[in-house]
């Protein structure tokens, strides 16, 4: 790929931790499909806040077999499915991401991540001072506590439900709201 046509960020989606995520600490159960978040929305919101085409990949665990219909599903909206496999004690998904992350050091563009996972802290540490965006996609209350410093060396914090939009109902999601954000007629 030419510098000419090289996306200017890459979105790294990390589903299965947001999936987890949601059905565990937020919905208590395994999410129905009309529950789970919109991905298009997440390529949408990258292109708006930061501009450019983003490049979407999407992490998938495929050791027990390739998931066809949501593989097929990713495509059509704009993403590049990276299905992996291996040993079930390895961590293939992260480790792919981890992998990402570091070739991403050595190339042009912003990175925004989609995950709550403290095991790529290490990797996206190095990208944060250059002249590159880098953020992080998350519901803000189940980010790893370890992302907070980077936030504090730019890293950008959005949040999967309130900044990104996307779901299409509310979540049951109890969280402190910033005064500035209160809309009494959410509780009302």
């Amino acid at each position: 790929m030419d510098d000419n046509t090289q996306p200017t960020s890459y979105l790294l989606v990390d589903g299965e931790n947001i999936d987890a995520t949601l059905g565990t600490s937020i919905l208590g159960r395994r999410p129905e499909p009309q529950e789970r978040p919109r991905w298009d929305r997440l390529l949408a919101f990258t292109r708006e806040k930061w501009g450019g085409s983003p490049r979407g990949l999407f992490f998938l665990n495929a050791s027990s077999g390739m998931p066809m219909s949501f593989v097929q599903a990713l495509r059509a909206i704009g993403y590049v499915p990276v299905p992996l496999s291996g040993p079930p004690d390895e961590k293939i998904v992260d480790i792919a991401i981890q992998r990402t992350l570091q070739s991403l050091a050595e190339r042009d563009g912003d990175v925004m991540l989609v995950s709550h996972d403290g095991d790529f802290l290490e990797d996206l540490e190095p990208l944060l001072g250059t002249e590159r965006r880098v953020g992080v996609i998350a519901f803000a209350e189940f980010r790893n506590h370890g992302f907070t410093p980077l936030i504090e060396q730019g890293l950008e914090p959005f949040d999967l439900e309130y900044d990104v939009h996307a779901f299409t109902s509310m979540l049951p999601r109890l969280r402190v709201i910033p005064i500035e954000e209160f809309d009494p007629t959410g509780f009302l």
